[in-house]
């Protein structure tokens, strides 16, 4: 059994004693912790807390035991149900409520669930706040109501409200979606995608949609995380010749994977590198991701005489480097599309939208529309610790190595070569140093990474 409890809220998987796993002890713990830090914080009159769940199995107990939680602190709640994450961010701010609870464990496996904590504002919280609800869960320090000042629970719909929302901003042009005919292969894991997808491009004018596992029922049929290896059927699907382009998202809908109309796959990485190119194309501006995500975006950006800007990992990080720099578009590398033109979260029905906008209005076939994108290559790795080393001493070694080129240490260590990129950094998680590379050749991607593993192990003493 495994629990992570974390600035960015609580994890594990379902089952065991309380404190092994994500108990109901823990939920509730958690749960009631967030109450009290809302009601003390007061950045809002609202005492509404919005709560949405994906569709894995465990979510019908963990709901109810969040929700009772919460009206026993006092809270009022507004359960949305089954609901994708950025729908759950926007209805925050439609509520105008104090804060929201996802409870979703996104591409982990079914096993898995979590409590992922919203502001007012429908955003992650930060660090400093994350660490005052642990401490405040730690210490069981709160109060619950007494019953006449018990919450109340009312119960909406918000997935058609999101579509809405979708549909009427700026970019995205339906009449030209409808005018182009597209034929969709999509796989939405058997969650809350198969809700709101299919919906979505229905409102899109999209008549043809083959759906694979769109039975929001929790039992994923593959490993939910949207990596090519995990994504073969709707790979073979493709490569039927039927289709003009496949979408794939997690179990949460905060990820968007595209596969090309010959089953080819378009990157994750290249998610928000297209829809940054359409974006930028009619608004220019300012583009971040973060330090891990791939060069081809800051080469896009750089295409318009815009700045790029890379963030720490993290979409709380990435989220505040954008109103930083006031950026126009921005995410991660992951297949997470952040458009603050509708909110400043991870968003794949916003970046479906735009991809077949922009995809409409281009002509090309989505294969021609990725050989227009700079083509990089990324190599992932990773080096096991032991409690004796002193990482943070490595990484200050190996960026005194390399002070000749750019370095960026903000969140581990980035080394910015002409020919590609290193990022190293601890997990938070793990016993391990990641060692993420990037060039435009595999081999020169894994000769990177092979150079700087052993310039590590060599200065550990490993």
């Amino acid at each position: 059994m495994t629990l992570i409890k974390s600035i960015s809220g609580i994890r594990g998987t379902i089952g065991g004693r309380a404190g092994d796993g994500l108990s109901p002890l823990d939920v509730v713990k958690f749960t009631a912790a967030y109450a009290a830090f809302i009601r003390s914080s007061a950045k809002t009159s609202s005492n509404k807390i919005v709560v949405g769940r994906d569709a894995r199995i465990s979510g019908e107990m963990v709901n109810n035991l969040v929700i009772g939680t919460l009206l026993g602190m006092g809270m009022d709640v507004t359960d949305i149900g089954l609901a994708t994450t950025p729908t759950t961010e926007l209805a925050v701010t439609m509520e105008q409520a104090a804060g929201g609870i996802i409870l979703t464990a996104s591409h982990n496996p079914k096993q898995w669930n979590a409590l992922k904590l919203l502001n007012e504002k429908g955003e992650f919280l930060n660090a400093k706040e994350g660490e005052t609800i642990l401490r405040l869960a730690e210490n069981d320090d709160y109060t619950f109501a007494e019953v006449d000042t018990l919450g109340k629970l009312t119960t909406a719909d918000y997935t058609q409200k999101h579509i809405d929302s979708v549909l009427a901003l700026d970019l995205v042009d339906v009449e030209a979606i409808k005018a182009a005919g597209f034929k969709v292969a999509i796989d939405c894991v058997n969650s809350v995608g198969g809700i709101a997808i299919p919906a979505l491009l229905e409102a899109l004018g999209v008549k043809t949609v083959e759906k694979l596992y769109c039975e929001p029922n929790g039992l994923f049929p593959h490993n939910p995380e949207p990596l090519p290896e995990h994504l073969t059927e709707i790979s073979s699907t493709m490569k039927s010749g039927k289709f003009d382009v496949g979408f794939v998202v997690d179990p949460d809908v905060d990820r968007l994977a595209i596969i090309c109309e010959d089953g080819a796959m378009f990157g994750e990485e290249y998610t928000l590198v297209s829809i940054a190119d359409y974006v930028l194309r009619h608004t220019p501006g300012n583009t971040v991701s973060n330090m891990s995500s791939t060069r081809a975006l800051r080469d896009v950006t750089g295409k318009y005489s815009c700045n790029y800007e890379a963030s720490a990992v993290g979409e709380v990080n990435v989220v505040a480097k954008m109103k930083e720099n006031k950026a126009v578009i921005g995410g991660e590398g992951n297949g997470g599309v952040i458009y603050p033109a509708s909110h400043y979260g991870r968003d794949a029905l916003v970046g479906i939208a735009l991809f077949l906008t922009n995809l409409a209005k281009s002509g090309k076939k989505v294969s021609e529309l990725r050989a227009s994108y700079p083509n990089y290559f990324m190599s992932k790795n990773k080096i096991q610790l032991t409690p004796q080393i002193d990482v943070d001493g490595v990484l200050a070694v190996i960026k005194g190595s390399y002070k000749q080129y750019e370095v960026n240490d903000i969140d581990g260590v980035k080394i910015d070569f002409p020919q590609g990129w290193v990022h190293l950094r601890k997990s938070n998680t793990e016993p391990i140093i990641r060692i993420y590379s990037e060039a435009g050749s595999p081999e020169q991607a894994d000769k990177f990474a092979a150079a700087i593993m052993e310039e590590i192990k060599r200065i550990a003493g490993i």
